[in-house]
């Protein structure tokens, strides 16, 4: 019976490896790429196909930061499959990343360059906006969009005589300083990317809690560093060349430069072969990149408080509530 997955944000980046890697693992998966772009993901479905044709390979297009566009693609997936085996939520945005120039040179020659480096801590504020649904929109594509999806496809998800598993894509950029259950979507802020993160991580606590039982399981990972079209936004070009051979020497000095995409999904591909019962909710798995590029896992223990967790859950749920209204009201106007 072939392993249904879907990968959120495919078409790109961390995505696109993963769903290489992961064809490359068992190529009779069935693998459906959720993507904004459909000529994109479109171009990238025949690449994946030339190269395993004995796989299952389709699309559905949604814009995660859009709750219409989610709802529409849960309904097509629901009619599409019975279940989803795995359902990578990858997708995600730092929008019009500043870099803090005095931070930055201030940590270079400092004794924390490595930890600055491998985490960005104090490093990077975004400009976010408002998206059309009058939410912010990091916190939209980040994190409520794929919980609307999440809540969507619970019937796709939740069996008991057979586990399935949400796999998130966090960072080691995710703050609980930047975090506030006051401002869950970070309005007041300027590191939105940071605190959607560690939303994602304290959401990903309270899902266990309220679906293990059910037979869904949760999981977050981080990527690493990696050198995508979301981080090459944050310097120019020509700081990036004269970093590269610096960031280079420091892969010898610290694991979390993976660098490329490829290396950047081995924690992703490392929990598609694990049984989801045995892993730790509170545990955040790393993928690693020595200096001599070989790549593997490593874990750390998140700094979550599960109370705070809770809280989050519920305050999602209300925020579902309104939402969904909303779309409801929309959906009616325009008709």
């Amino acid at each position: 019976m072939r392993k249904v997955v879907l990968v959120t944000g495919a078409s790109s980046g961390i995505g696109l490896a993963l769903c290489k890697r992961l064809l490359a693992e068992d190529n009779e998966l069935y693998l459906c790429l959720a993507c904004r772009n459909s000529g994109k993901a479109e171009a990238v479905r025949a690449t994946l196909l030339a190269c395993y044709p004995t796989a299952e390979v389709t699309t559905v297009q949604v814009d995660i930061s859009n709750l219409q566009s989610v709802f529409e693609a849960a309904k097509e997936l629901k009619q599409r499959f019975q279940r989803l085996d795995y359902v990578y939520l990858n997708a995600g945005i730092m929008p019009n990343p500043q870099l803090n120039i005095k931070a930055f040179f201030s940590g270079l020659f400092s004794r924390k360059a490595i930890h600055m480096f491998s985490t960005a801590e104090g490093l990077l504020t975004q400009k976010d906006r408002v998206t059309a649904d009058g939410l912010q929109e990091v916190f939209a594509t980040n994190i409520f969009g794929h919980f609307i999806l999440i809540r969507e496809l619970e019937p796709l998800l939740c069996h008991n005589y057979n586990p399935s598993q949400l796999i998130w894509t966090s960072s080691r950029n995710a703050r609980k300083s930047n975090f506030s259950l006051e401002d869950i979507q970070h309005r007041k802020g300027q590191e939105p990317y940071s605190s959607s993160k560690y939303a994602t991580d304290l959401l990903n606590v309270a899902l266990n809690k309220h679906f293990n039982q059910q037979g869904l399981y949760s999981s977050v990972i981080c990527p690493g560093t990696v050198l995508t079209n979301l981080t090459y936004g944050i310097l120019p070009p020509f700081l990036w060349t004269l970093l590269m051979p610096l960031i280079w020497l420091l892969r010898f000095f610290a694991n979390s430069f993976t660098l490329t995409p490829y290396n950047g999904t081995e924690a992703l591909i490392w929990l598609f072969h694990q049984k989801p019962e045995s892993l730790n909710p509170l545990i955040k798995y790393l993928s690693a990149t020595t200096g001599f590029g070989s790549n593997y896992v490593t874990v750390e223990k998140m700094d979550i408080d599960e109370d705070t967790a809770e809280k989050l859950y519920q305050n999602l749920l209300e925020l579902e509530k309104r939402v969904r209204v909303n779309t409801t009201q929309k959906s009616d106007h325009q008709s």
